[in-house]
């Protein structure tokens, strides 16, 4: 009889836990300011501006650790670069909203708590890394073994059904493999005491961004249905996003266009025909960039792809590319309800038309609108080549599977830093 799973490696470092680090933090970024009002005027405390100040800042610091939090379990994701911006967002948004309703407040106490949200989270985040890397064993059997060269993991082989689990954070098997009896009550056996068993497909997805399509007898299109209210929420979002963006940035875009005007000839804009929402052609507005012959040459595939250092590109155009200002006109397209601002990138309709050919499930990514930005933009950049398409394509999946505000947030910080960077431009 197989020997009993010990439970063993899912207690957690008291630095991970929930309660540890948002109370810690409340303590920190609220009591802290106040407390030090408090030794110049005890009476502060009894002040209607303080007390609105404290609890507008506590609903900033829980909304901004459990985004920070949420948003720290997407792959690739760093999570401490993000905990400036993140709480700059939710606090940002609790003085507005005292401002709005003209209630009184202590800069003191709004600034304090502010800074030393940000200062308490990145010294846990420091404390963390100290810790051992997450450890994960592996059953033998099925394509596990893809899945050791994933980086990140600290990756554990069983040999044996009596192997222990001291030590480890879970089980990763092939769970639609026919595995032998022994190893099936193992597994059995880890989930009931206690140990995660994972799927080798799901956690792979959890590590790479990417979810992988390859047959249809696979089953993955069930699952990777999107979320159709928040498509509709996303949308009304999107729609008053792109109206303020052309009402405020007007004098820029005016400016924009006369640089591209004055930098070579032809129109400021440049129109051409893509694949949208389900699978439905449209027109898509950029600034030009490149040269007027070529850039309005969209039945020619080869001439529909960007290239390397590619000479059509203007003086201009290499600026606005690489700042991806040249996207701005396609709010355009999503006052049109024809894009969003977060989605899978259209393509050009001559390689759209490519890509359907060579391609299995690639005019699923139609399901969801496409974007100005998008997961496989801020993980891989451009590309065209069908090896890289194909690749682009899992991370397409991965996003309408994980479809959601919080993803969509982790690419608007994401895409924050590509333009600072200028990353996958050409």
């Amino acid at each position: 009889m197989n020997a009993p799973v010990q439970t063993i490696g899912i207690r957690q470092h008291w630095l991970l836990r929930i309660r540890f680090q948002l109370l810690g933090g409340i303590f920190v970024a609220i009591l802290v300011p106040a407390m030090i009002r408090s030794t110049m005027d005890y009476n502060v405390l009894l002040e209607s501006n303080l007390q609105t100040t404290m609890a507008a800042a506590g609903v900033a610091h829980v909304l901004g650790f459990f985004a920070y939090r949420r948003m720290g379990n997407f792959p690739g994701f760093a999570a401490a670069s993000y905990i400036l911006p993140t709480f700059a967002m939710t606090y940002g948004a609790a003085l507005l909203t005292i401002f709005l309703l003209r209630y009184e407040y202590s800069r003191f106490q709004a600034i304090g708590s502010f800074l030393l949200s940000i200062s308490w989270y990145f010294g846990v985040s420091l404390w963390t890394r100290q810790l051992e890397p997450y450890r994960l064993a592996v059953v033998p059997g099925g394509g596990v073994e893809k899945i050791l060269t994933i980086s990140g993991v600290t990756w554990s082989r069983l040999t044996s059904a009596n192997d222990s689990l001291d030590g480890l954070s879970g089980v990763v098997a092939d769970l639609r493999a026919d595995l032998p009896g022994e190893w099936e009550r193992y597994i059995a056996d880890s989930a009931l005491s206690g140990v995660p068993v994972y799927h080798i497909r799901h956690i792979s997805e959890s590590l790479t961004g990417r979810v992988e399509i390859e047959h249809l007898a696979e089953n993955t299109l069930g699952s990777l249905n999107p979320n159709h209210a928040y498509i509709k929420l996303k949308q009304l979002i999107d729609w008053i996003a792109a109206l303020l963006l052309l009402i405020l940035l007007a004098p820029i875009l005016l400016v924009v266009a006369l640089a591209i005007r004055l930098d070579s000839s032809g129109p400021a804009l440049f129109r051409q025909e893509r694949i949208g929402f389900h699978g439905k052609i449209f027109w898509v507005y950029k600034f030009r960039t490149m040269s007027m012959d070529d850039s309005l040459d969209v039945d020619d595939r080869d001439k529909a792809m960007t290239k390397v250092k590619d000479f059509r590109i203007t003086r201009v155009g290499k600026v606005l590319r690489k700042s991806r200002i040249d996207e701005l006109p396609q709010a355009l397209n999503i006052l049109r309800g024809e894009m969003s601002w977060i989605g899978p990138r259209p393509e050009a309709l001559a390689l759209s038309r490519w890509y359907e050919s060579e391609l299995p499930f690639y005019r699923y990514r139609h399901i969801v609108r496409p974007g100005i930005t998008g997961w496989a933009q801020v993980n891989q950049g451009h590309v065209a080549d069908i090896s890289d398409v194909l690749e682009k394509l899992h991370y397409d999946f991965y996003y309408i599977k994980n479809f959601s505000p919080w993803l969509d947030l982790v690419i608007v910080l994401r895409t924050i830093q590509t333009m600072l960077t200028g990353f996958g431009a050409r």
